[in-house]
């Protein structure tokens, strides 16, 4: 069983030249993937959050990952993940597929229906409900194949699309037709679910459920620790820390190197 692990830096509350460092760091440290997040704004779940920390330090995703692309070696570059609602399809395949050469074939187009309503609203989208953005995200993933299919110059290769979210009837669904990594984090019993009705839809759909790793965030997630163990137990084999701004400091990333080293 080959386990990867990765870093999740949302490119938020601090400066691009602090975040620059920490990516590359994480890439020398050996992480096998370095995501950034795609908002406009440092999301929250806290009602009683102020303005001044709503409209924090953000860049913008592709951008970064663009840089990520251009000054590191070896991880794979990504997004956890792209909110499917802030651009055309086939502008998001040609972005990918850019990105991808850039990085000499290191891209995977990390990809969900979008959540935060600021994000929509401060930028002109239409919010609309969690299932036309889900039906939206339906339409939209064949078209980003077929354009990259059509792009001149082609990607170097597959480029591997990650799905996040963790609903049963459309986006794991979606995950079973197009994934190669679906990512969701919680109780461990929960993702046992949640992956057993992953292979229902794959076997409705025709896939072999082997086909796509299982991914999960671990360490200090809202008051309590995710730890790897429980979740190799139940078919999980990629796993991400995440380090925040302004420092994106890499401790929790190298624990978990050291832990997957000691695991071997």
């Amino acid at each position: 069983m080959k386990i990867t692990v990765g870093v999740h830096l949302p490119a938020q509350n601090g400066d691009y030249g602090r975040l620059k460092d920490a990516w590359m760091e994480a890439d020398d440290l050996g992480a096998d993937y370095i995501y950034t997040s795609d908002h406009f704004f440092p999301p929250s779940f806290d009602p009683e959050v102020t303005k001044e920390a709503l409209y924090g330090k953000t860049l913008e995703a592709t951008s970064i990952q663009a840089a990520m692309a251009a000054t590191t070696h070896r991880a794979q570059i990504g997004c956890l993940v792209h909110s499917n609602s802030f651009r055309n399809p086939n502008l998001l395949a040609d972005i990918a597929r850019t990105i991808d050469l850039i990085s000499g074939g290191r891209f995977v187009l990390g990809i969900g229906s979008g959540w935060y309503q600021l994000d929509y609203d401060e930028y002109g989208y239409d919010f609309g409900t969690a299932g036309s953005r889900l039906r939206d995200l339906e339409r939209d993933l064949p078209i980003i194949k077929a354009r990259m299919a059509r792009l001149n110059p082609p990607p170097t290769r597959h480029i591997p699309i990650l799905i996040g979210g963790g609903g049963e009837k459309m986006t794991l669904k979606l995950a079973a037709q197009y994934a190669d990594t679906w990512h969701f984090f919680g109780e461990p019993e929960v993702l046992k679910r949640k992956s057993e009705i992953l292979d229902d839809w794959c076997a409705q759909v025709g896939r072999d459920p082997k086909e796509i790793v299982r991914s999960t965030s671990v360490g200090n997630l809202f008051g309590r620790e995710f730890k790897p163990d429980d979740y190799i137990k139940i078919g999980y084999t990629d796993f991400l820390t995440m380090a925040m701004g302004p420092d994106w400091n890499l401790a929790s990333l190298r624990d978990l190197l050291a832990w997957r080293k000691a695991s071997s």
